[in-house]
Parts: C-alpha cells; sequence; structure tokens
C-alpha cells in the first residue's frame, strides 16, 4: 500500500463510518440504565483518540488487502462496548478522564491474591472486604479467575473462556458485584488479561483442531517442522524443565502449534487483525464487569519476527498502544499494567501514558534480595540512581513478592560497574536462596533449572526467603527478630522509594513456604506452588486471643514467640493493646 496521507485517510475513514455509529446509537436508545448516548461524547474521544489508533492498526495492518474492513470492524466494536457500559462505570470513565492521573495517588496500597486460596470464592471475599480496608488496601488484584482448563492450568493462565469465571469461584455476576462494592469502599480492582494466548480448550483452539481455517488463522499453526525450526534458532526456552522448543505437536491436527510457555497454552497470531479485534473485545467485555486496571500478561512476548528472539519487538508495543486507544475511546476508566520481566531497558519501553501507564518494578524486586544477602547496597543504589525515575503520568509497582518466581534480572553493566561479575553473581544469588550457600538465611526452591545454561530462577514466600522459617526452625528469638526486622526494612523501602506498594495476601501474616504442592500431581512439577499458600485465617483469631501486636520487639511480644506456625506475630497488623 502507497504512503498515506494517515491525518486525511482517517478522518475520511471515520466519515465512512459514522452513519453507522449513529444507527448503532439509536438503536440503544431504548436500553434501560445505558448513559453512553450523547452523540457528544463519542465524538469527543474519536476526535482526540481515532487519529492515533488509525495510525498505529495503519502500521500493524495496512499491508492487508482488506484493511479498511477491519478498521471498520474494530472500531465499531469498541462503539458497542462503549453502548453497553452501566451507568455507574460511565459516571467512573467522566472523572477518569477528568483525573487522568488518578492512580498517582498516594494513597494508593495494593494487595494481591489468589481468591481460592485467599477466601474461597467471590461472595466470600466480599465479605472480607473490612479486612482488606483494614490493611490500608485501595487496589486489589485477583489472581486468573477464569474460567480455564482442567488439570494443570499454569495457574489458571491457561484460559478456556474469558467470559465466564471458573464456577468454584462464583459467576460473572459475582464478579460484578464484587466490583461494585469495592468501588463503593475505595477500592479499585485489578484482574489479569492473558493476550498472549489461549487454552488448548478455548472455543477458537477447538474449532482450529476441527480443521476451520478461519480459526486456525488465530494461532501459529505449521504442517511440518521446516518455519518452526528456523524460528527455534534464535528463541530461548521459558519452562526448559517442562517441555523443551516452543512448538507442540497436535495429533488431531497433524500440525505444530506455537505454544511458548506449555504445550497447553497456544500463542496468538497476532499478525492477523482478526486476532486483534477479537481480543479487543474480550477486553473491553472485562472492562464492563466494572475492572479498573488490567494487568497484561507477558507482554514482551506478543509478537513474532523470523530472525529474533521474538521478545519485546516493536510491534508489541504499537499492539499495546492500539488497544490503550481502543479503550481511551471505549472505557477510559480502565489503566493498563505492564508484566514484563526482561532486561531492566527493556522494562521501561512499555511504561507511558499511551502505552502502560503502571508497571511491575522486578529490577527494584530482584535488588533488594541482593542487597539482604550480600549485606551491601552498591549494585541496588547504582540501578536506582538512573532506574527508578519514569515519565509523568507513570508509576512503578513496587513488591517483594507475586505469584512468580524471582529471576535476577539486573543489568550486566550496573553489575560491572560496581565491580560485580554479574554471572558468577547471579549463581550466587540461587545458591544463597536455595539454601545450598552456607551461611543463608534462605529456604527458598529452585525454580526451572537449565541444566545445559545453568540458567535457574527461585520460589518461596517472602517470610521464609528472608529468614523466619528457618528462624522458627531453630526456635532462637535473636533469628527471629532479625528475620522481621529485614521483612520491616524491606516494607519500608516499597513504601518510601516512590510507587505503589503492593503486597501478596498472607504475607502480612509472614505465611511460610507451603510444601503440600509436592502431593498434588497437577501441581508437583511447578515450585511457585510453593510461595501460593491457603490463608490461614486462624491467625487472625490467633492475634485476637494472644493479644498480640504488630511491634514484634517489645517484651510482650517476644514473650509470645514460639518455633511454630500459629505463634508467628502479625507483621503489619495494628497495634491490639
Amino acid at each position: 500500500m502507497p504512503d498515506l496521507d494517515l491525518v486525511y485517510e482517517a478522518s475520511r475513514t471515520l466519515r465512512r463510518i459514522r452513519p453507522q455509529i449513529l444507527q448503532k446509537i439509536e438503536a440503544a436508545a431504548g436500553v434501560d440504565g445505558n448513559c453512553a448516548l450523547n452523540v457528544e461524547t463519542i465524538d469527543a474521544r474519536l476526535a482526540e483518540h481515532w487519529p492515533r489508533l488509525f495510525e498505529l492498526l495503519y502500521r500493524l495492518y495496512g499491508q492487508h488487502y482488506d484493511f479498511y474492513y477491519y478498521l471498520e470492524r474494530i472500531l465499531l466494536t469498541a462503539v458497542d462496548c462503549w453502548l453497553n457500559r452501566p451507568e455507574d462505570l460511565c459516571q467512573l470513565d467522566i472523572r477518569r478522564e477528568n483525573d487522568p492521573n488518578w492512580y498517582l495517588s498516594e494513597r494508593m496500597v495494593g494487595g494481591s491474591l489468589y481468591v481460592d486460596l485467599f477466601s474461597g470464592d467471590l461472595n466470600k471475599l466480599r465479605d472480607k472486604i473490612p479486612y482488606l480496608k483494614d490493611l490500608g488496601l485501595t487496589y486489589v488484584h485477583l489472581m486468573p479467575l477464569f474460567k480455564d482448563r482442567e488439570g494443570n492450568s499454569d495457574g489458571g493462565y491457561a484460559i478456556s473462556d474469558y467470559r465466564s469465571v471458573n464456577p468454584e469461584l462464583g459467576s460473572m455476576e459475582d464478579l460484578r458485584a464484587l466490583a461494585h462494592d469495592f468501588r463503593a469502599v475505595g477500592i479499585s480492582l485489578v484482574i489479569d488479561f492473558v493476550f498472549n494466548h489461549t487454552s488448548d480448550d478455548h472455543e477458537w483452539a477447538v474449532r482450529a483442531q476441527e480443521g476451520d481455517r478461519e480459526y486456525m488463522d488465530y494461532y501459529h499453526v505449521y504442517p511440518d517442522r521446516s518455519i518452526p525450526d528456523q524460528y527455534e534458532r534464535s528463541l530461548r526456552e521459558i519452562f526448559p524443565t517442562i517441555r523443551r522448543g516452543n512448538f507442540t505437536w497436535q495429533e488431531g491436527m497433524q500440525s505444530w502449534v506455537w505454544t511458548t510457555f506449555n504445550s497447553f497454552q497456544w500463542d496468538l497470531k497476532y499478525a492477523n487483525p482478526e486476532v486483534f479485534r477479537a481480543m479487543a473485545e474480550e477486553m473491553l467485555f472485562l472492562a464492563n464487569t466494572g475492572v479498573e486496571i488490567l494487568r497484561l500478561d507477558a507482554v514482551a512476548f506478543i509478537w513474532k519476527q523470523m530472525g529474533t528472539n521474538c521478545e519485546n519487538l516493536p510491534e508489541a508495543h504499537l499492539l499495546i498502544q492500539a488497544f490503550n486507544a481502543v479503550c481511551r475511546i471505549a472505557a477510559p476508566g480502565l489503566a493498563f499494567k505492564s508484566e514484563a520481566i526482561v532486561h531492566p531497558d527493556e522494562v521501561v519501553k512499555y511504561i507511558s501514558t499511551e502505552e502502560c501507564p503502571i508497571s511491575y518494578n522486578p529490577t527494584l524486586m530482584a535488588l533488594l534480595w541482593e542487597a539482604i544477602a550480600t549485606r551491601e547496597t552498591k549494585l541496588l543504589k547504582q540501578s536506582v540512581g538512573h532506574r527508578q525515575h519514569l515519565l509523568p503520568g507513570t508509576v512503578w509497582i513496587n513488591y517483594l513478592r507475586g505469584h512468580d518466581d524471582i529471576g535476577w534480572s539486573f543489568d550486566n553493566g550496573d553489575a560491572w560497574a560496581v565491580g560485580i561479575n554479574p554471572d558468577d553473581h547471579r549463581n550466587f544469588l540461587n545458591s544463597f536462596y536455595t539454601g545450598a550457600f552456607k551461611g543463608s538465611f534462605a529456604a527458598g526452591v529452585p525454580f526451572q533449572h537449565n541444566t545445559d545454561t545453568g540458567d535457574m530462577r527461585v520460589s518461596g514466600t517472602m517470610a521464609s526467603l528472608a529468614g523466619l522459617e528457618q528462624a522458627l526452625v531453630t526456635g532462637e528469638p535473636q533469628l527471629i527478630e532479625m528475620a522481621v526486622r529485614r521483612i520491616r526494612m524491606l516494607y519500608g523501602v516499597l513504601s518510601s522509594i516512590g510507587g505503589i506498594p503492593l503486597i501478596f495476601l498472607g504475607e502480612e501474616w509472614g505465611m511460610l513456604n507451603d510444601y503440600d504442592y509436592l502431593a498434588d500431581k497437577e501441581k508437583k512439577d511447578d515450585s511457585r506452588w510453593v510461595h501460593r499458600p491457603k490463608m490461614d485465617w486462624s491467625l487472625v483469631g490467633e492475634l485476637k486471643k494472644r493479644n498480640l501486636c504488630g511491634h514484634v520487639f517489645s517484651e510482650r511480644c517476644r514473650s509470645c514467640l514460639k518455633p511454630a506456625r500459629h505463634a508467628r506475630p502479625s507483621l503489619v497488623a495494628r497495634c491490639a493493646y
């Protein structure tokens, strides 16, 4: 396609589509509770965001012969979402448009949890809202809760249906009710948008397995190894202890399918504009449930290009920016959070108001653990000195532990600058945090040890990695006190360095590693389950019963400590007397 005057083409295309938009608005006029019928509203948003969306889609898909067909479908998909947006969310949109930096508030304090492990189901989670408020949380991230495949589902990241909650957790109505209750008390609901892949039993994948060519083109499907082998020359393996390579043979299809993470997680083919449109529709459906922040999962992997490592490609950024522009038109109350656990130089490329204004801070997380292992802060200071600053309108999520493993993603240049050999240092940190290093206080577990490359990551709860598990085994009050001091120091940094502090629920009680996962055949090969323990609500009652307080250094508290799990003091609870 020849070069175009994109501003002119965007305007001309919008003029052609606008009659269909007006027809949709007129047809929706009789829908009760719909506040989005003001033509001026949609016209104003389109005037501001449509030219950018047009340019992004042109850069991604302009070479497709049917580009304008998909352009029209994508815009009308956004309009449909806007027309179906509930009244209270329309009002939220207005507030967010008037206060676009709402997530920069000093009141933002985050927590993340698995619904089943924390409360059992969504309705019981609503009963725990007072507890969440007592912790001071204004941001709660629910780990994957949508319908997923039977058996191993990678902790819920193999989604079978983006529009159905896992029946064991509740229903979509329960999720909407929870979002409503959260908003009423000032808590923003955060959920995952798993948009790199679907489960192999998602409707699209099932249709592909049945031979439907349209749905086969939703994924990277190849009849033989010729193309996969060319890709493999430059790809890395993400879960090498589970399987080797990035493609899986599908016997029923007699084809190879791209599966970066697990054989049952099929990577979506975003080079197909219909995939972008379909996933935009799923995203906007989730927005209309009341979600305020979407965590974009595995952002680094969403675009593929032969001869590259297929990570952090420029088109990946264009895709996220295009999704962002769609949301600014249809659901401006929604914000994006990036999950890019990659090199620090790549992490910051996803962070902007036009892409993801909120981002995890994996380098700070890794280097805080590095600092307490080495008892030195030189690498932490070197990195933070030029990597903590972000563009205006953006913010870090600062965390110590989450559902995932720890990878030592600091920059090699930063390490050499302070006299540290980065490869040797990563080996030391892996040894230290898995307890192999003499004198280590940590009780971590290896994750995905690649014997060919030596690469390894670490699993473990915050308290076990900080030494509390080992200290409680010994029963020595001094070791217990030292572990708690480490934890408080780390959280003090998170709360003061700038950004949104995030706690993985259970950490407030110093929950230890849960080794029961080894007895579960669906979990035993994934050591990350060791740091996903079930919430022990007896600790709340134990606090009241023993009259323990958060002041763990007082003589009264120290006298209560025993080398038993139930006797652990609260690490963050307010003083009970």
